[in-house]
């Protein structure tokens, strides 16, 4: 049984898309099996996964609207050693299709159940507002990771996304929890980020993680290369953050499963 993760914030600009990549490239450095499911139509984390969202033939459009197994629809990115289920400009009119559809909500889930025990995890790349997607999204996942840069307006986005959260707890998804809060485009030197960080540790505590993403040229070169940064420049900042995070994360799960055992 996979673990499915929806990394999402309400707020654009905030490292969602860059975190989701490199998430999943770090996890499979570490030799799990890990599907990106890109929900957001601009397709950016197909892009930063070496495919070509212009060549795709198929999107998770066509399984959202069971046009397609999505077993099909997936790809194995073979240069960053993870498979993708793309998206591109098509999910914005499959979008429009769902709002027609009975248990419209509940499509991403239905779909990743026939595949949840191929991966050991699910990155789901949301879009970067509430609509038919998100929700598709965070009903799928069992918990919501959070990037977040450290300003005030991305508080807001944070307060907001938190609110949606606990609707889909109320309806559709009553299991969903918060995997963590990650810090991200962090720069130690100015004092802005560093009062918000204090805020953002006060007020979740463990749930923020240890990792810190640095704002770091490299991290923004990568996408226009087409890859993940441990595949662009394994040495640099963001790299070793990213990988940091996974281990930060494989460690989490391992201590939650030795206080259930015992």
């Amino acid at each position: 049984m996979s673990k499915i993760i929806a990394i999402t914030n309400q707020k654009g600009g905030v490292g969602k898309t860059t975190t989701t990549v490199n998430l999943a490239a770090t996890l499979a450095a570490t030799k799990r099996r890990v599907l990106l499911v890109d929900m957001d139509p601009q397709g950016n984390a197909t892009m930063g996964s070496a495919l070509d969202k212009r060549l795709i033939e198929h999107s998770v459009g066509d399984v959202l609207l069971g046009d397609m197994d999505i077993r099909e629809g997936m790809l194995a990115s073979e240069q960053v050693g993870y498979h993708v289920l793309p998206s591109n400009g098509n999910l914005t009119a499959a979008e429009v299709g769902l709002l027609q559809m009975s248990e419209r909500e509940y499509r991403l889930q239905q779909a990743l159940q026939q595949v949840s025990d191929d991966f050991d995890y699910i990155l789901i790349d949301c879009p970067p507002s509430l609509n038919m997607l998100t929700v598709n999204s965070l009903v799928a996942a069992g918990s919501v990771l959070i990037p977040t840069q450290c300003e005030y307006y991305a508080l807001e986005g944070l307060s907001a996304l938190l609110g949606t959260i606990e609707r889909i707890r109320e309806g559709a998804n009553p299991n969903l929890q918060v995997e963590g809060v990650l810090r991200t485009m962090f720069d130690p030197r100015n004092n802005l980020s560093n009062d918000v960080s204090a805020q953002l540790m006060a007020h979740f505590g463990d749930t923020v993680y240890r990792t810190i993403i640095p704002r770091n040229v490299t991290l923004a070169e990568a996408p226009s290369h087409g890859l993940p940064v441990i595949h662009y420049d394994k040495t640099s900042r963001g790299a070793r953050a990213y990988l940091a995070l996974a281990g930060e994360m494989l460690q989490r799960e391992a201590a939650l499963t030795e206080a259930v055992t015992e």
